[in-house]
């Protein structure tokens, strides 16, 4: 397995999200205010049963300010179901008006006994390079 060493990362319920965003250069255009942002996710089953991803819920800032808000089901078109002990992982992207911004959310889990609940998504800086002095 490849290294992976992202800086944002959260655990409910011993489900382990991590984040490891980037910017996307080519996508992007200053001169027309689009940033342009890609993002892995990596979701790590920590419990003794599987977990299923049922819903979605982002929260999406450009400069410090609401910009956008996303709920749907699954992810990249997928519900995907994680065993005890296991991964899933899949990327995604995002564009802002500005070059700072940030998401956070949760996902709705279905645990093996069929309850329902949130799995916090750690908020995660979107910062275009250039934007850092």
């Amino acid at each position: 397995m490849e290294q992976w060493n992202p800086s944002y990362c959260e655990t409910t319920r011993q489900v382990k999200i991590s984040v490891l965003p980037q910017h996307l250069d080519e996508a992007s255009d200053p001169a027309t205010s689009v940033f342009a942002f890609s993002y892995r996710i990596r979701i790590e089953n920590l419990g003794t049963g599987r977990v299923q991803l049922i819903e979605r819920h982002w929260l999406i800032e450009s400069n410090g300010t609401h910009f956008a808000e996303v709920v749907g089901p699954g992810v990249v078109g997928e519900q995907p179901t994680i065993e005890a002990g296991k991964s899933y992982e899949y990327a995604s992207s995002a564009v802002i008006n500005d070059p700072v911004g940030s998401m956070r959310g949760s996902y709705t889990f279905r645990a093996e006994d069929g309850v329902f609940f949130q799995a916090v998504i750690p908020r995660f800086d979107l910062v275009y390079p250039l934007a850092v002095h």
